[in-house]
């Protein structure tokens, strides 16, 4: 528009100045004219295209509606569970002997001021980057689930149901497809977009003709199939009371802050809640209204009973380890729980040797949530 232009138009009315930001990273200043006062026969001669200008300015300024994104996490340390702090310092005890076995090697232990953590190796260190179990600073988000975390998600639920060959990338499909309802959390700017947590609460009468579902359910009755008790009372909940029941699935990596958990599982449960009231269908709405959870975990117990009622009345071992903080507090909400050995492929830490590795079913009440919530909260402050 040339300066003769922009004296014509105000000579016919009143303009106000305004500047905006050029999309795009390049910061630009642009004038754009607002039409604040004219007449109707003005209008009728600055007609374009049938349009009147006040008509043209709302079409070019309609914008897209923005979209809600979750807000960024507190930047995290990354820090190690109870479970995960013991293999370090496991790791750091035995590092500690090479180094003194090795004259190459430096003979300088560990700080005890690191907690079990191994102190991480100086800048010009020529040691690999898997001997390297220092603190990292990293910015965590909260995300809904996509199709692009499918190897992400696939990956942290390998062993959700341990050595079992099923359909676990149906599995996964399904709770990336149920966005409402679902978190992953990943580092913020990271490029691979790798997860690090994800948590969902799957309806299992909504999705009971999946064969992972399928699966899932012959899985758990199998297991509990010779204790008659908790036996009815699971298939009761499998079968007649499936309307009311989610399967609540949480598997993270062993080294995400715990700090976490507390607004991750908040996310979970808040998105439950509006999700009854905010879905565009009725039956969606009520998939949601859960009055009981079912969650599959996996412990260490110890091997010897004798031993057990030993350490039970004076030791600092004890008798279950929680890989997840979270699941002593599940257990003791529980209305009901059962155990059973795991078959794993997997090694056990030399530091829990004396422990067996074994799953756990749990159903926990959804009257019990707001309790739990609250006690993972202070658990962690």
């Amino acid at each position: 528009m040339t300066d003769k232009t922009v004296q014509e138009a105000q000579a016919l009315c009143r303009w106000t100045p305004a500047w905006f930001q050029v999309a795009g990273g390049e910061l630009a200043k642009r004038r754009r004219w607002f039409l604040t006062s004219e007449n109707s026969e003005e209008k009728q001669k600055r007609s374009l295209s049938g349009k009147t200008t006040e008509e043209s300015m709302r079409s070019e300024l309609a914008k897209p509606r923005p979209k809600r994104h979750r807000p960024r996490l507190k930047s995290w340390p990354f820090t190690f569970s109870p479970f995960a702090r013991a293999c370090a310092r496991a790791r750091a005890r035995a590092r500690a002997r090479a180094r003194v076995q090795t004259p190459a090697l430096s003979k300088k232990k560990p700080d005890p001021s690191y907690q079990g953590l191994v102190q991480p190796q100086p800048e010009h260190s020529h040691s690999s980057d898997e001997d390297f179990d220092g603190v990292v600073q990293a910015d965590f988000s909260f995300f809904d689930p996509k199709p692009s975390d499918f190897h992400g998600a696939k990956t942290l639920l390998q062993t959700y149901l341990y050595n079992q060959e099923w359909d676990l990338s149906g599995f996964v499909d399904l709770i990336l497809e149920q966005t409402t309802v679902g978190t992953v959390v990943k580092i913020e700017g990271d490029e691979d977009e790798g997860l690090f947590a994800l948590v969902t609460a799957l309806n299992l009468y909504r999705y009971r003709e999946h064969k992972c579902i399928m699966t899932i359910k012959d899985f758990l009755l199998h297991k509990v199939r010779q204790e008659k008790g908790v036996a009815d009372k699971l298939s009761l909940l499998l079968e007649e009371q499936a309307r009311d029941v989610g399967l609540l699935v949480s598997q993270r990596m062993v080294n995400l802050p715990p700090q976490l958990l507390p607004p991750l599982y908040d996310a979970l449960f808040d998105e439950v809640s509006w999700a009854t009231e905010d879905e565009p269908t009725e039956d969606l709405r009520n998939s949601f209204k859960f009055k009981h959870y079912i969650i599959l975990s996996k412990i260490y117990v110890l091997k010897n009973v004798e031993q057990k009622r030993k350490l039970s009345n004076n030791s600092d071992e004890e008798v279950i380890i929680y890989l997840k903080l979270e699941d002593e507090i599940f257990h003791k909400l529980s209305s009901w729980s059962f155990c059973f050995p795991q078959q794993t492929q997997q090694l056990a830490p030399h530091e829990l040797r004396n422990y067996r590795s074994t799953g756990l079913i749990m159903a926990v009440e959804a009257d019990k949530i707001p309790i739990f919530r609250q006690e993972l909260a202070s658990l962690i402050d």
